[in-house]
């Protein structure tokens, strides 16, 4: 049966990199089904400064609107506190046919140990990750001793070589802070959007 693939993060801003490496992993996957989760206050982001989650949510509706393949859920803005990945999963587990994927990238996957009741995690879907510019299969010893080699083996064999898009949310809010363009770097909608909205211009 066909898979959903979750894709939760920031996104602040959404760019092409995103949708490009989130594409390439659901045809290496026949998920016919991609949902863009942005969060409210990621758990390993608390001391950050996020652009208001609404704006966010908006930004993502923009990059996938009428594109079949992908949708945006509000559902974690709508989660009291930080939102803990397992919660997400859980919750569409219950609304989700067939094979439930969640993506991440392999800086995540080097960081999977610190993630809250992670062998539930990678129990209730499967983990899969792409690979992304520098960055090297981490090693994953540490995180067998607390799921288990079977896990660990089934988490190894969903690592996704995906388009090498070396683009990063920092470097558009960095670029849009000094006034310069971040055109082809997100979709035109999102461009449009925080140039109309003021996202992330200096000073505010």
């Amino acid at each position: 049966m066909p898979g959903t693939l979750l894709f939760g993060g920031s996104f602040d801003p959404i760019h092409h990199g995103h949708l490009i490496v989130a594409r390439a992993v659901a045809e290496q996957l026949a998920a016919p089904r991609v949902v863009l989760i942005p969060s409210a206050q990621p758990p390993h982001k608390l001391n950050w400064t996020l652009a208001p989650a609404a704006e966010r949510l908006k930004m993502c509706q923009l990059a996938v609107a009428n594109d079949p393949l992908f949708e945006a859920s509000d559902w974690e803005l709508g989660q009291p506190g930080p939102n803990f990945t397992l919660q997400t999963v859980e919750r569409f587990r219950t609304i989700c046919a067939g094979p439930l994927y969640w993506l991440i990238g392999m800086d995540s996957l080097a960081e999977l140990t610190t993630w809250r009741r992670v062998a539930d995690l990678a129990a209730a879907c499967t983990l899969v990750t792409a690979r992304r510019p520098g960055f090297d299969v981490p090693d994953l010893g540490l995180l067998e001793g607390l799921i288990g080699a079977d896990l660990v083996a089934r988490i190894r064999a969903q690592i996704k070589d995906t388009p090498q898009i070396d683009i990063s949310a920092t470097e558009l809010r960095r670029r849009v802070r000094a006034g310069q363009s971040i055109r082809y770097l997100a979709p035109e909608a999102v461009v449009r959007h925080i140039e109309q909205r003021g996202l992330y211009a200096a000073g505010r």
